[in-house]
C-alpha cells in the first residue's frame, strides 16, 4: 500500500458496459437515495431550527 493511500476507498462501478435497463435502474436508485437523504436531513433541520425561530420571533 502506498503511503498516501487511504485505508478505505469507494469502489467504482463501470456501468457504461451494462445494459440500458441496469443503467436506468442505477439512476433511479441514486435519485431515490438522494431523496431519502434530503427528506431526513430537512426533517432534522426543521426540528432544530423551529424552536430557534420561535424563540427569535417571540423576543
Amino acid at each position: 500500500m502506498h503511503t498516501t493511500e487511504r485505508w478505505w476507498s469507494i469502489p467504482m462501478i463501470d456501468l457504461a458496459a451494462s445494459s440500458s435497463a441496469v443503467q436506468s435502474g442505477a439512476l433511479v436508485g441514486a435519485v431515490l437515495l438522494e431523496a431519502i437523504v434530503l427528506y431526513v436531513g430537512y426533517g432534522a433541520l426543521e426540528r432544530v431550527a423551529t424552536p430557534i425561530v420561535e424563540k427569535i420571533t417571540r423576543a
